[in-house]
């Protein structure tokens, strides 16, 4: 199947919702080390963010495990908007004793990267402007290079030990799965969901809309022809893809449906499934979904 159909270039990211074991825990970690704001509890699910959207939904199982050589998430990527933020988090995470797992420079970005106490993978990360990019071929190329960590924390040079958490304009950055299958996986996120490739390294892709690095990691690293994990296990239950509006959600159904994805019905949108069972809920961006459930404005107003 092929299609001149792309993603609107204004595409976001909504939030990743995750399953944990202990949801006190998960909310001690991610508020106390990382600096979210509790939005939202309700029974054995809570929504987090940074003042704005949700990025972040966790449900408790408090007999779920971790499944071993499963796709699923590999990390969530937390966008905040400056290296001074960036900074302000590595801080909190070294204040709070939490073990790190690497700290990365990947020429379009500055990254720091962690596990939760489920080890769900994160990445804390920082944008480079657009126009530092370095290209290749008419690509962008990245790298994984040593983070200058020396300077990175130097952004806090003069300012105070006292954090008041994630900055309001954080967002959900990227998504990185683990797949079972390159090729096939290549074929339904560009062909069917409409996905840029940005990198194809062989056993990763990078993929995103409107020329960002990439919203959408995807690996076979240790997970070739790997099945699902089982249902509640430690880990991705879905994320939400925001468009502009519903018809494009409807052009991705439809290119979903013509190939026998999985589709259901979801409260946040509609859920497909990739080939290796990994779940998206396409939503209209919430800002575009009030502005068409606003009343119309009186009729005098409406002349003025």
């Amino acid at each position: 199947m092929s299609t001149t159909t792309t993603l609107p270039a204004d595409l976001r990211l909504g939030y990743v919702h995750l399953t944990i074991a202990d949801l006190d825990r998960s909310l001690a970690f991610y508020q106390n080390v990382l600096g979210f704001q509790l939005h939202q509890r309700s029974d054995n699910t809570a929504y987090l963010g940074a003042g704005g959207g949700d990025l972040l939904a966790l449900t408790e199982h408090p007999t779920a495990t971790r499944a071993r050589r499963t796709t699923g998430l590999y990390h969530f990527a937390v966008l905040v908007p400056s290296r001074r933020e960036l900074a302000q988090v590595i801080r909190r995470i070294a204040q709070t004793r939490t073990p790190a797992q690497g700290a990365s420079d990947h020429l379009v970005s500055e990254a720091f990267y962690l596990a939760d106490p489920d080890g769900n993978g994160i990445e804390i990360y920082r944008d480079r402007p657009r126009a530092d990019w370095p290209r290749f071929n008419d690509g962008i190329r990245m790298d994984t290079l040593p983070m200058d960590l020396d300077g990175v924390m130097g952004e806090l040079d003069g300012l105070p030990d006292e954090w008041a958490g994630l900055d309001a304009a954080t967002v959900l950055g990227h998504l990185h799965l683990h797949v079972r299958n390159i090729p096939e996986t290549l074929t339904f996120y560009r062909d069917v969901l409409g996905f840029d490739v940005i990198m194809n390294m062989g056993s990763a892709l990078f993929m995103s809309a409107g020329g960002y690095h990439h919203h959408i990691g995807l690996n076979t690293w240790g997970t070739l022809n790997a099945p699902p994990a089982p249902a509640d296990s430690i880990g991705l239950r879905y994320f939400t893809v925001q468009l502009p509006d519903q018809s494009d959600i409807d052009a991705v159904v439809a290119r979903a449906r013509s190939v026998g994805a999985a589709i259901e019905d979801h409260a946040a949108g509609v859920l497909v499934r990739d080939p290796s069972h990994n779940a998206l809920v396409f939503t209209v961006a919430p800002e575009r979904r009030q502005a068409a459930e606003a009343p119309p404005a009186p009729a005098a107003a409406r002349l003025n």
